[in-house]
């Protein structure tokens, strides 16, 4: 039997670690058990982390670009944190893009690409849309100055 990969809640964000090299059921119950999970949650964000995965092929490549592209159907952005150099390489080896799909090299960042999404989907806040304040008057929607 299939081990299923978990997928946490942390907000409007679906967290997947792959802590294993996956074969390929276990990469279609992860298709399943995420677009799932997007659709009783109304997630806005997936962040898939593969820091621990070394090898893939052409199924689990191909497979990581179907599930963004499901995910972005959904309403919801993936990133994909942490790849290492070789999975990397053995992606463009194999000739596989994975179009859409954000990256991030590490889970802090990937949040962070997730966070600067939202805010653009959302448009500034509404004090500030309201005050005819922009940018160039030195007014943020992001508090951070991003």
């Amino acid at each position: 039997m299939t081990e299923r990969v978990p997928v946490l809640r942390i907000g409007q964000i679906l967290l997947v670690s792959i802590q294993t090299d996956l074969d390929d059921q276990a990469v279609l119950h992860l298709q399943d058990d995420l677009t799932a999970k997007i659709v009783a949650t109304g997630a806005d964000g997936v962040v898939i982390d593969i820091s621990a995965v070394e090898i893939v092929d052409s199924f689990v490549g191909r497979m990581l670009a179907t599930i963004a592209s499901l995910s972005l159907l959904l309403d919801a952005q993936t990133v994909v944190v942490g790849m290492r150099p070789a999975v990397a390489i053995t992606l463009v080896e194999l000739g596989l893009s994975l179009g859409g799909v954000r990256t991030a090299l590490t889970l802090e960042l990937g949040l962070k690409v997730l966070e600067r999404s939202r805010a653009l989907r959302q448009g500034p806040p509404q004090e500030f849309a309201d005050s005819g304040l922009s940018d160039e008057d030195g007014v943020r929607a992001d508090p951070a100055g991003r």
